[in-house]
């Protein structure tokens, strides 16, 4: 990446730079543009849901299509316990309640992001890993249902009809976020990654102090970035997808998807009293 310093929201062509510390450069207008279509594409499909894929499992084993499509998207949470808190008080909802639920949300979500670009807001939020560029929420919100997407399509053998520029967003944060992770584990990583396909390319990770990704989109050879993303996330054996990486990235990536897919109780025996978790 060229060291320019490009207008708040905005990118050279191709790259993408997201850090912990300071202005995150996105293309601000262009994700926002990739997360509607993403949620509109969602949406359509599940419209055209019976109720018996409604009540299919997806890749989360304890939850049905409903059931994911119900949680709050929006919001930070812990995946092994809140969402059977959300569940409980919905118990019984319509599938048209959540779908429009889901609708309005989206609608409210994409229109409050539309309206601090044009504003030229800048404001710090804060996640589980520290205060960072409000930027970095929307990539974190887009992510989660690009995640969610594909739990509830590849369960039933079906495609996920994703863009190369969503599947190279979401693949950003998912290191990102994983490197972040991992600096809380004291675990650092300075590695750089070539993810193949037309929505890969080089992605440069360092966490020795602030998490910095500098991402130059281009079409490369290596894993491709939507396995590394599973992965990433916890549904897909990080062994085999980071397998070419060394030993000591690939363990520090993985703390991520080890806390997503390790029982609460399990997770406190493991760790121990007073330890952190993401």
């Amino acid at each position: 990446m060229n060291d320019h310093s490009p207008s708040p929201g905005t990118s050279q062509p191709g790259t993408l730079l997201l850090r912990t510390a300071g202005t995150c450069h996105l293309d601000m207008p262009h994700l926002v543009e990739v997360f509607g279509e993403q949620r509109q594409r969602f949406v359509s499909i599940l419209q055209g849901f019976g109720p018996g894929e409604w009540a299919a499992p997806t890749r989360c084993a304890d939850w049905s299509a409903h059931d994911v499509v119900t949680l709050d998207m929006t919001a930070g949470f812990d995946p092994r316990t809140s969402p059977r808190r959300w569940l409980t008080a919905s118990a019984g909802e319509s599938t048209a309640t959540t779908l429009g639920r889901l609708m309005a949300v989206t609608s409210e979500l994409l229109a409050c992001a539309r309206g601090r670009l044009a504003g030229g807001s800048r404001f710090d939020v804060h996640l589980p890993y520290g205060p960072m560029d409000w930027t970095v929420l929307v990539l974190h919100v887009f992510w989660d249902s690009w995640i969610h997407e594909r739990d509830v399509l590849l369960a039933r053998g079906a495609e996920h009809p994703t863009s190369d520029d969503a599947t190279g967003y979401a693949a950003a944060y998912g290191l990102f976020i994983s490197a972040a992770v991992a600096s809380l584990f004291g675990d650092p990583v300075r590695d750089t990654l070539t993810l193949g396909g037309d929505s890969g390319g080089i992605f440069d990770l360092d966490s020795r102090g602030a998490v910095t990704l500098t991402v130059s989109r281009e079409h490369a050879a290596g894993p491709p970035a939507a396995e590394v993303t599973d992965a990433l996330a916890g549904r897909a054996p990080a062994a085999a997808v980071l397998g070419a990486l060394p030993g000591s990235t690939r363990t520090a990536l993985s703390h991520l998807a080890d806390f997503f897919t390790t029982p609460v109780d399990q997770s406190r025996r493991s760790r121990g009293p007073g330890a952190r978790t993401a």
